[in-house]
């Protein structure tokens, strides 16, 4: 005698519980969770189930919510707080009932979305990971999407990287601006001197440099998209004679010489194995004296490994590695540097993360309309994934200070630090 089969909403029932924030309507007339709850799950085809039974960790989720297969009425952040507490709670019998009822007649081979890339192995078709094609590719992939939708998303500072809220109810817009005046007060930026800006997106901390200090800036950026983008607004801005922005990789940068160098969130994609020569080429860029201000993501401890995997790496950023704070200081240290000033800056990082979600949620359409819809879905799950990470202390926020000591041990530095909050 055959058994008979659990509903949709009975197997989250026990996988989710009858109470929470969230709730769960499915295909087949089930519900579960309070109707009152403030964010609904709809589970829209089996096919949502197929891709959280089959694929491992967390690409089910992202798999059924790009391919709009789950739909998620309400905060998209919301549901995922609420989805990992609950998740956390699972027992090991409570996993086994899971894939028991699942399983028969859900683990089978589904179609996965267009948004999604090949794993590492099979992208090596683009070179070995790390080598310049590759991680051109890879950056061109997730920059160059287009420049109206990052328009939405980020504001109008263009800056895609942590901010720095000088006060809990600024704006996302003056802790962009604030970043990247604690950026410049960090490197001691004075009047005449020579910066090399790495990695350096849209520009923002270019023009910034260039036009509150008066220095003479380089930036580098592999994306084709962003350094039009840049070069655009740098001569609109009344800055093309002190600033400029190359299309290239920072590794052909011929200058020398520079009194500063800024690397505001490119460490995260150059991998693990290359941060000693990363530095080491820095280092070769600057005078002595000079300062380096490291920006990045990175790690909680070194035990967590350094390759992202799942789903930031199949979507968001390909070939991504983060270290940890240690290991920065330590590969600094040992490659030209002498590290002067640590900052975590995580809790600043789920507040931008949030303000870049109301962004794109407020323009949707035209963001949607700009880049297709699972891109739009794909960008709003990682950056709310993201911000609850930063959150839980999975992921941290890192500002290394370094300088290239001078002859007889002279660093240039002041007794205490001189550039405020």
């Amino acid at each position: 005698m055959s058994r008979t089969e659990p509903s949709v909403g009975k197997i989250f029932d026990r996988v989710l519980g009858s109470g929470g924030e969230v709730s769960i309507t499915a295909y087949d007339g089930s519900s579960s969770g309070p109707a009152d709850a403030g964010v609904k799950i709809e589970i829209r085809s089996p096919l949502a189930l197929s891709y959280l039974v089959s694929s491992p960790g967390d690409l089910g989720l992202a798999r059924s919510y790009v391919a709009g297969a789950l739909e998620v009425h309400g905060d998209l952040y919301t549901a995922l707080r609420a989805l990992v507490s609950q998740v956390d709670q699972l027992s090991a019998a409570d996993r086994l009932w899971l894939l028991r009822e699942l399983g028969p007649r859900h683990l089978r081979r589904v179609p996965l979305p267009p948004e999604e890339l090949p794993g590492r192995f099979r992208r090596n078709v683009d070179g070995l990971r790390h080598s310049r094609t590759r991680d051109s590719n890879a950056i061109s992939r997730h920059y160059d999407v287009s420049n109206r939708f990052y328009e939405l998303v980020l504001g109008s500072s263009m800056a895609y990287t942590c901010a720095v809220f000088p006060e809990a109810d600024a704006t996302l817009e003056q802790a962009q601006e604030n970043k990247f005046d604690l950026v410049c007060r960090k490197l001691g930026l004075k009047p005449g001197m020579r910066l090399l800006d790495v990695g350096c997106g849209w520009g923002g901390m270019v023009a910034h440099a260039a036009q509150h200090y008066g220095v003479q800036v380089i930036g580098v950026t592999l994306s084709r998209e962003q350094a039009l983008w840049a070069q655009k607004d740098i001569v609109a801005k009344g800055l093309a004679d002190r600033a400029e922005v190359r299309h290239s990789d920072y590794r052909d940068v011929t200058e020398w010489g520079f009194d500063a160098v800024s690397s505001i969130g490119l460490t995260e994609h150059i991998g693990a194995r290359q941060v000693p020569a990363y530095f080491r080429f820095l280092s070769s860029k600057l005078k002595p004296r000079g300062r380096l201000l490291n920006h990045c993501i990175t790690n909680p401890n070194t035990r967590v490994a350094h390759r992202s995997r799942g789903f930031i790496d199949r979507y968001v950023f390909p070939d991504g590695e983060l270290e940890a704070v240690g290991e920065i200081t330590s590969a600094m240290q040992d490659n030209g540097f002498e590290v002067r000033h640590v900052e975590n800056l995580r809790e600043h990082y789920a507040k931008t993360l949030a303000g870049w979600c109301v962004n794109l949620d407020e323009n949707w359409t035209e963001a949607v309309g700009e880049a297709g819809e699972g891109r739009g879905r794909v960008w709003a799950l990682y950056m709310a994934a993201c911000r609850l990470a930063f959150e839980r202390h999975e992921l941290e926020l890192s500002q290394v200070l370094g300088v290239k000591v001078g002859d007889g041990g002279d660093a240039g530095m002041p007794l205490r630090p001189d550039w405020g909050v």
